[in-house]
């Protein structure tokens, strides 16, 4: 295209079907679709890249493909000569960027500023022509100004949020500055500064709306966890997405309490007690009306309290098990071993490992009008209504043990015991299961024959773990590449063999390699999907449990019988193109389980 002529004057449906049509990318059809489409409009001021693909029309170049706001964004930023720019919210210093113009100038030119630095400003615009804004900006900063080309959706949206979340923030740090109070005594290192900090009220406008925002933000990131940790002078958040933590901002201390505060009553805790560790839970919902619920947990530190929220997706109870991963065979000795009348089924792994998906999706399909199904957790992960739920409760004597005791006498088919953590526990489970009930529960070892010595370890007859386990399931949680950026390369055998030793499995003809995109933030990675390893308590094995016994040699015999260690279970999903060889040894690092 030839250099256009700045006319400060924003695009024009026509001049982009033109372009369009100079490249080659859209038919005759889809062209005077397009166009009347525009015509008709009733928001005149639409932009044109979204009015094109609100019609839904094909990309000749791509082998038909929709054509999308992101990639028509991308299209006209090579048509215009300038850098194309994705608004991640995660990479912009909100607090800053805010600073370099009003929000009004904002919506005025629907400039977005997104980076900032000594020498350059760098602004993301939908409308390339429209510049009368540049040369107020030089002479407010005296700093180069640089364009770049963003889609207008995200233009829009992050405009108002930015400016809504720096206005929370400003509003915060001025109640702040205002109020008295004695401060947060909690941080050690402020015990001789209390007369110069005060707490802000959490009820205070600001807060909330910087707490809407905050969770908010959250969903729509995809995140599983979010941190707010204390620090000396400042209080980190961090979004744990597709399990990797993100930095995602800074809040100074006072408004961090705030903040905190704000959570607090919301999970209905007590506010005042901040030497003790609390729980609580928060039930919201996200832009879509669709339910979230949080699950909040608080650690005094040195610095003050730290409180992490895990946020449970609602649909998590829907899912079924191909989603979660499983291949055919596992999913046959799963619904084997979970149709049993009677027994212990375990299954083991690390906090964030996906133990509590797999046991209430279990649960779920377990449910059914003919039996009842109870269970006993610390604390209840998620409400469900097709069964029984009683949390534990130790102030006041409900553990494990004595909640298991309970459910007995409740008349149970099916029981859901939270955690195994001690004996007492352990020899409730066994008591149910030899009294004809089948019993679910978890347990934390690195792999599924460990459990069988880590009864042992609790002091569980070894005669008693013979007769009542079913089975056990080690489960790790692995990102899945970005199906939209994946890249295919070649494998050799030295590489295939080095996952898959001592075992045989065919190496495949090539697999996939993390390479990066928008849709991703650059991580290769969207997604995770789990990889099993199921231990079938057969009577061979039942032969190998003894006292003293070493969970190697049950390992062993255990393979020898079928059972595919979990670096086997990853190594399959490379082979399908799903997730790549480092993300298979990061999560199963310890070799063959």
């Amino acid at each position: 295209m030839s250099q256009q002529t700045l006319s400060n004057e924003k695009l024009d449906i026509n001049q982009v079907l033109d372009w369009l049509a100079e490249d080659a990318i859209l038919s005759p059809e889809h062209l005077e679709k397009c166009r009347q489409q525009g015509a008709f409009s009733i928001n005149k001021d639409k932009h044109p890249l979204k009015i094109v693909a609100e019609a839904g029309v094909q990309d000749k170049t791509q082998m038909g493909k929709i054509l999308t706001l992101e990639n028509l964004t991308l299209w006209l930023s090579g048509k215009v000569n300038l850098p194309y720019y994705y608004i991640d919210p995660l990479k912009i210093d909100i607090p800053t960027v805010t600073t370099l113009y009003s929000k009004n100038y904002a919506l005025n030119y629907n400039i977005l500023p997104v980076m900032f630095s000594n020498n350059e400003i760098v602004i993301a615009t939908a409308e390339p022509f429209v510049r009368i804004w540049e040369a107020d900006l030089f002479r407010m900063h005296k700093c180069a100004i640089k364009r770049v080309v963003a889609n207008p959706d995200d233009i829009g949206r992050y405009l108002g949020e930015f400016y809504s979340f720096a206005k929370s923030l400003k509003g915060a740090a001025q109640a702040r500055s205002e109020s008295k109070g004695t401060g947060n005594i909690q941080n050690f290192e402020q015990l001789l500064e209390l007369s110069k900090t005060s707490d802000l009220d959490a009820n205070n406008q600001h807060i909330v709306n910087l707490v809407n925002w905050l969770l908010q933000y959250a969903f729509d990131q995809r995140a599983s966890d979010i941190h707010i940790e204390p620090r000396r002078d400042k209080g980190n958040v961090r979004f744990r997405i597709d399990g990797i933590l993100h930095n995602v901002y800074q809040l100074p201390q006072q408004i961090m309490n705030a903040v905190l505060n704000r959570l607090k009553i919301l999970g209905r805790m007590n506010i005042a007690e901040k030497r003790l560790p609390q729980d609580g839970r928060v039930k919201t919902q996200n832009n879509l009306k669709k339910e979230i619920e949080l699950r909040l947990s608080t650690m005094p530190t040195a610095f003050g309290e730290k409180l992490v929220m895990r946020i449970f997706d609602p649909e998590v109870l829907m899912r079924n098990f191909e989603e979660l991963g499983f291949n055919k065979r596992e999913l046959d000795l799963w619904n084997k071993m979970s149709s049993m009348s009677h027994g212990i089924i375990l299954v083991t792994g690390p906090t964030g490992s996906g133990k509590t998906t797999t046991l209430y999706s279990t649960l779920k399909k377990l449910a059914t009008p003919e039996v009842n199904l109870c269970t006993v957790e610390d604390p209840i992960e998620q409400i469900e209504g097709s069964f029984n739920q009683m949390q534990v409760q130790p102030n006041i004597g409900l553990d494990f043990a004595s909640g298991i005791r309970t459910l007995m006498r409740q008349d149970p088919d099916i029981i859901m015991v939270g955690e195994i953590r001690d004996l007492q526990t352990a020899e409730m489970a066994v008591q149910a299961s030899l009294t004809g009930h089948l019993v679910l529960s978890t347990l934390h070892t690195n792999n599924a024959p460990a459990a069988i010595t880590r009864l042992m370890n609790l002091g569980m007859p070894a005669y008693l773990i013979q007769q009542t386990i079913v089975g056990v399931m080690a489960q790790r949680l692995i990102r899945t590449l970005c199906k939209h950026c994946k890249q295919a390369r070649d494998i050799s055998e030295a590489e295939w063999q080095s996952l898959v030793a001592p075992f045989k499995a065919p190496k495949p003809d090539k697999i996939y390699h993390a390479a990066g995109c928008l849709e991703c933030r650059n991580t290769g990675y969207l997604g995770r999907i789990g990889i099993y390893e199921i231990f079938e308590n057969t009577p061979t094995l039942q032969k190998l449990i003894i006292d003293g016994c070493d969970s190697d040699v049950l390992q062993k015999q255990a393979c020898i019988e079928g059972m595919r260690p979990l670096r086997l279970s990853g190594a399959e999903k490379v082979a399908k193109g799903l997730t790549t060889i480092e993300e298979v040894l990061r999560v199963a690092p310890e070799g063959l389980n």
